[in-house]
């Protein structure tokens, strides 16, 4: 009995060991499947349609339209975006392309900014891809009852829940009528609160159907990272027409933002298995050959306009083309040499200044000399003290005259030094050690000029002579009323009010005896 007892306790160390082998053999295998799926499972294949997006810097024509797309309402296209509102109130806009898209698989990336003035904004902008064009209508400026699908970028909270802004998922079957009393909460497939508004950088959204999923994406616009998405909504199972057209809405209402939209770049997503359908399959024959016939015209009015430049122009012919065109040093040194200009131009300017200011310094000198001669032939004994100042004065302009007079060679000696820089530069190529070398003796001038003129204005702020000659300070005016005068006028003012009004009150008493 003993010995039974004794060989159950191993019995079961062995039946413990024998099962965590087993668990540990079958989890690691799970593991191997687990990580042999994930890398069989590849990326799709991404293809860029241009007939299907727009994007700057030349989004429009000359004629406000964008290329394949048409816009409504109160959408502004330009060169670089598209406004689909302005800030003003009740306001409605949209693009639609124009071609109808048959992708089973896509991916679109929306570049757009909500910017306004105040705390809060409205309406929204909107992202479809509906069996129809929903040119305009009461759901974010485009049509109610779709039949697709739409992700809302909702800005006002209209139920007061405070869950706005927020980006919402709502699809229909062209049946269901938007409900915009609480925001589309109740028909929201996927929904997540992203504050897209007043970004400093524009917000990018990221929009995925793939194998029946839809995946939103979106970049906050904190940083100019283009790939910096984080994940918003997922929709598994989303059944959407097999053909329809892309479009981009936005309304405002009582509060008004502007919905401006950057880029709408579409692609086209293959499984790797499969080969993605050639370009000439996707171009229909009639199409193909409107399309060329255009690049034919294009082309012999291109020639037309060759041959007439020709024409104008005989001395161009034979010319490379790249004689025509400006290299990147010719650049360099074309805006080093018009900066060396004007500066010429500048200096020039300042001795013309000089030069004028000598002038008046000059003249100045002239007349106190003439006045200090005039009064020599004049002077008491006690005018000594006013000679001494005057003398101060005198010698302080011709201080200042010589001190101009340094300036003004300073600035024609660096006159001559620009003008020695441009000649050589130009006769030797415009980049040799010399022209550098020129350059710094500039630069050594002009920072002795500038050390003058401070000095200059130093010795004038801190000149004595300045000082002590002054205008002499009038004596105070004598006060014209006195207490006494002041009380009688105001003791007649009184009198003479009061008689005013009692000879008022007899006059109007007299001719209500008329009435």
């Amino acid at each position: 009995m003993a010995v039974s007892i004794a060989k159950r306790p191993a019995a079961n160390a062995c039946i413990v060991l024998l099962t965590f082998s087993v668990t540990l053999l079958f989890g690691r295998c799970d593991a191997d499947a687990a990580t042999g799926a994930s890398a069989s499972e590849e990326a799709p294949h991404r293809r860029f349609e241009y007939k299907y997006s727009f994007k700057g810097p030349h989004l429009s024509q000359p004629d406000g339209s964008i290329p394949f797309w048409v816009h409504t309402g109160n959408a502004i296209p330009s060169a670089d975006q598209v406004r689909i509102t302005p800030s003003l109130r009740s306001q409605r806009g949209s693009v639609w392309t124009k071609n109808t898209v048959g992708f089973e698989h896509w991916e679109a990336e929306v570049t757009f900014r909500v910017s306004g003035r105040g705390r809060m904004g409205a309406d929204g902008l909107a992202v479809w891809f509906t069996a129809s064009q929903g040119l305009d209508g009461p759901v974010y400026g485009a049509a109610d009852k779709w039949n697709g699908v739409g992700v809302f970028f909702d800005s006002f909270d209209n139920d007061g829940k405070k869950n706005n802004p927020a980006i919402i998922v709502v699809g229909n079957n062209g049946n269901l009528v938007y409900d915009h009393q609480n925001d589309g909460t109740t028909q929201a497939l996927g929904t997540c609160l992203r504050d897209f508004r007043n970004k400093p950088y524009p917000v990018r959204a990221k929009i995925t159907y793939y194998k029946k999923t839809l995946t939103v994406m979106i970049n906050n616009g904190f940083t100019p990272d283009k790939d910096d998405y984080e994940f918003c909504t997922k929709v598994d199972n989303m059944i959407i027409p097999k053909e329809g057209f892309f479009g981009i809405s936005a309304a405002t209402g009582g509060l008004a933002d502007d919905h401006d939209v950057l880029s709408f770049l579409l692609f086209r997503l293959t499984e790797p298995g499969q080969q993605p359908p050639p370009p000439e399959a996707e171009i229909p024959r009639e199409e193909k050959d409107k399309y060329q016939e255009e690049f034919e015209n294009f082309q012999q009015e291109l020639d037309k306009k060759k041959e007439e430049f020709q024409k104008e122009h005989p001395d161009v012919q034979g010319e490379p083309i790249e004689d025509l065109f400006e290299s990147v040093n010719d650049r360099e040194i074309r805006q080093v040499f018009e900066g060396q200009n004007r500066i010429h131009l500048e200096i020039k300017q300042l001795h013309r200044q000089l030069a004028m200011i000598l002038d008046e310094q000059r003249r100045y000198v002239s007349v106190i000399t003439d006045e200090v001669a005039k009064k020599g032939t004049h002077a008491e004994s006690g005018q000594d003290t006013g000679s001494s100042q005057l003398s101060a004065v005198i010698a302080h302009q011709q201080e200042v005259l010589r001190n101009l007079n340094d300036l003004k060679n300073s600035f024609h000696d660096s006159l001559k030094q620009i003008g020695s820089a441009q000649h050589q530069g130009s006769a030797v190529g415009m980049g040799t050690y010399e022209t550098v070398q020129h350059f710094n003796d500039i630069k050594e001038h002009l920072h002795l000029v500038k050390r003058d003129v401070e000095h200059l204005v130093q010795r004038s702020a801190q000149n004595p002579a300045e000082k002590v000659m002054k205008c002499p300070e009038l004596p105070p005016m004598p006060s014209c009323l006195s207490t006494v005068h002041f009380a009688v006028f105001v003791v007649v003012q009184s009198v003479l009010f009061f008689c005013y009004i009692m000879y008022k009150s007899q006059q109007e008493a007299a001719a209500k005896k008329f009435f």
